[in-house]
């Protein structure tokens, strides 16, 4: 069983999101600890939100006084409701959180069922809940209960539900809420260096990006903005900004992240187990459909930019074990897109079937008939608007006014 511990400081984000779920019919509420339960079983998230305010003191220091675990059986595990509810209750006694007020949820949205827990990490009187080597704390009372309850080892078993990521389907609608359930794993996930690596990969879930820059009413702006993507890979609904989703898939935050991989990377030298295998099977195979699936095999997943001409403009390779993003000429120059435009020139064109790697069923990214445009400049409404400063907040803050001199009075005969 594996525990993931998230902090955070809003209550009613994590309370919300559980019961989005518990709406949907995908989640119940087992059990509940210093939390009233209505007779009809309807929980509300203000009332729930007046529960935990009962046991908030009006003042604490803690910067992040909201805690979420999620408890991930493997699926194999077959356990009751009871059960659950007793794994949730015991692992947050031995956590330390028997006092404090929590909520368990059951989740049933996929087919591993897991539990989700709510909880303060700040008591009645202000305090922190002891967070002291809590992560270790939490994997030594996993592996108690696996023990207790008989459960499968969480050895070897993928970590929460990172990695449980489902494609954007256009079809289901609430595209916002199905595009911020992948980025958001994603980008913790996997390293990349550039925004077309990235780009490349949220292709894989049907989802396109764009980065957008300008200036509107005097003040310039920087943003991404998300779009779902239909079967043909063409955009699809009203583009999202990212600081809808949160400021974890901004800019700030994605070119922070292409930093970092680049140190990664390189001291971990994870381009040297892709470049073997891409190598390998580019010597063990002739076509593009060959080279995909001997690919896939391996873990990686291949993604081809056409222009409308049907030429390779751009090639990039996702390895899913190494967790890597690579453009082909990032890789060797072996694996440019002219190596890829010749090698497949005669080959009958490009496929596109859904591919398993990594226990997720991914879909290699529609090739685009052209490259992505990069949108400027300024603009009143449409694409550009969503980054344009809203109308309604001050540029800045307003001047002082200036003080007025008072005039002299003059007196007696003005000729």
């Amino acid at each position: 069983m594996v525990a993931k511990i998230s902090t955070g400081q809003s209550l009613y984000g994590a309370l919300a999101y559980n019961q989005d779920k518990v709406d949907e019919g995908h989640a119940r509420v087992l059990a509940t600890n210093l939390v009233l339960q209505p007779e009809d079983g309807q929980f509300s998230i203000s009332d729930c939100m007046d529960d935990f305010r009962r046991w908030m003191p009006s003042h604490f220091r803690t910067e992040k006084p909201v805690i979420h675990i999620s408890l991930n059986p493997h699926p194999d595990d077959v356990l009751t409701d009871e059960q659950l509810t007793a794994i949730g209750e015991e692992y947050m006694q031995k956590l330390g959180y028997g006092n404090q007020p929590y909520m368990i949820f059951k989740h049933e949205d996929i087919e591993r069922r897991h539990i989700h827990i709510v909880s303060l990490r700040v008591d009645s009187d202000g305090r922190k809940i002891n967070d002291s080597n809590e992560y270790r704390r939490s994997k030594a009372i996993t592996e108690e209960l696996e023990q207790k309850y008989g459960l499968h080892p969480a050895e070897g078993q993928k970590k929460g539900e990172d990695w449980q990521l489902t494609p954007v389907d256009c079809s289901k609608g609430n595209l916002k809420k199905q595009i911020g359930n992948v980025v958001k794993p994603l980008l913790k996930m996997y390293r990349f260096q550039s925004l077309g690596e990235f780009r490349a990969l949220l292709s894989l879930y049907n989802i396109g990006m764009e980065e957008v820059k300008g200036e509107a009413n005097g003040r310039p702006y920087h943003g991404i903005l998300y779009s779902a993507l239909d079967k043909d890979g063409e955009k699809t609904g009203t583009p999202i900004k990212s600081s809808v989703l949160g400021k974890t898939t901004g800019v700030a935050a994605i070119e922070k992240q292409m930093q970092q991989s680049g140190t990664v990377i390189k001291d971990k030298k994870l381009k040297e187990r892709t470049r073997r295998t891409v190598s390998a099977a580019m010597q063990r195979t002739r076509t593009e459909t060959d080279f995909r699936r001997e690919l896939s095999a391996q873990g990686i997943d291949l993604v081809l930019r056409r222009n409308e001409d049907n030429r390779i403009y751009g090639v990039t390779f996702i390895d899913h074990r190494n967790r890597v993003v690579l453009n082909g000429s990032r890789l060797s120059k072996d694996f440019s897109a002219n190596i890829f435009n010749d090698r497949f020139r005669f080959d009958g064109g490009h496929h596109s079937q859904p591919v398993q790697t990594g226990g997720t069923k991914h879909k290699p990214s529609p090739d685009s008939g052209t490259p992505s445009k990069e949108f400027s400049g300024t603009s009143s409404g449409g694409l550009l608007s969503l980054f344009s400063p809203d109308p309604s907040l001050p540029e800045r803050e307003p001047p002082l006014p200036k003080k007025r001199k008072k005039k002299r009075r003059r007196y007696g005969r003005q000729d």
